[in-house]
């Protein structure tokens, strides 16, 4: 059984290649547990949750990467996001039927951006390139060669219970013909891993059936968890940019007021009194007591 919701980073003693293993289990169990989705998008989120763990790892920065889709097929949107502390959540929508259609199919003509926020005040950093091949993992692969300029593969799978992936790439700072065969040795003992090898071993059962000739110095492995960011401040924040009178209006049609996060499904509730609160500014300063 492989390492479950367990992030491994790895590294070629004498090659120029790093490498990491991740495996998402009770974690994607609870990104389904919100949503029903069609097999092959299924397939797909999962793949981009794993995607989106292995992305970040490669990052040195606070805050969140996101992975979006967003294309004219019948899968219209796809988002992926994982946190510097390797917490995840992910959702994907789509408009009617959807057969078992590979990635070009069921996103049509579009886009894939990958986007890094640092928190308030921080830096943004974006970058998009269009879908391309029947894969996630092409299109990363691509995203990779255009916009980061660092040779990078990527391996994903993933199932109902459990999704898994494997990134390897060159150091940045390593040229030359040494350096590419190197990364070709590597690349063709990878690309003899299976679907199955990878959603079912254990990290060094993995590692020692593709690189037994090569040492390798594995890191501790890192937990990673299902957790949604939604919170009552960031709902109210949302509702305030909505309007009093838009407002005013669903209350006088519904009485309240309700949101619910699509990540996690959470139910927020908000009456007559509460919407009316978010538009009164409480008075501070001398003069004025605060109960607490």
């Amino acid at each position: 059984m492989h390492d479950a919701d367990r992030l491994r980073k790895f590294l070629f003693e004498h090659l120029p290649v790093r490498g990491e293993l991740v495996h998402l289990d009770q974690a994607w169990r609870q990104v389904l547990d919100n949503g029903e989705y069609p097999p092959a998008i299924r397939v797909l989120l999962g793949e981009a949750l794993a995607a989106s763990v292995l992305l970040a790892s490669t990052l040195k920065f606070d805050g969140l990467l996101t992975l979006q889709l967003a294309g004219d097929g019948p899968m219209h949107l796809l988002v992926a996001q994982c946190s510097s502390d390797q917490e995840v959540r992910g959702l994907a929508k789509w408009r009617g039927e959807v057969g078992d259609a590979g990635l070009e199919t069921l996103a049509g003509s579009g886009r894939l951006t990958i986007g890094v926020d640092t928190g308030k005040g921080g830096e943004r950093y974006q970058g998009i390139v269009p879908i391309t091949g029947n894969s996630l993992a092409e299109s990363l692969e691509t995203y990779f060669r255009q916009s980061v300029q660092v040779p990078t593969r990527l391996w994903l799978e993933s199932g109902r219970q459990a999704a898994s992936g494997m990134l390897l790439q060159r150091l940045p700072e390593a040229y030359g013909d040494e350096a590419e065969l190197a990364w070709e040795h590597v690349q063709a003992l990878a690309d003899t891993l299976s679907g199955d090898e990878l959603a079912g071993l254990q990290d060094e059962a993995i590692l020692r059936r593709l690189f037994s000739e090569d040492d390798l110095r594995l890191f501790d492995s890192i937990p990673v968890a299902f957790r949604c960011s939604c919170s009552q401040g960031r709902v109210e924040t949302t509702l305030k940019m909505l309007g009093r009178d838009e407002l005013d209006q669903l209350i006088a049609e519904q009485g309240r007021v309700d949101v619910r996060c699509e990540f996690c499904n959470r139910l927020y509730r908000f009456d007559p009194v509460d919407t009316a609160s978010l538009f009164v500014e409480m008075p501070t300063g001398p003069g004025y007591d605060t109960l607490h």
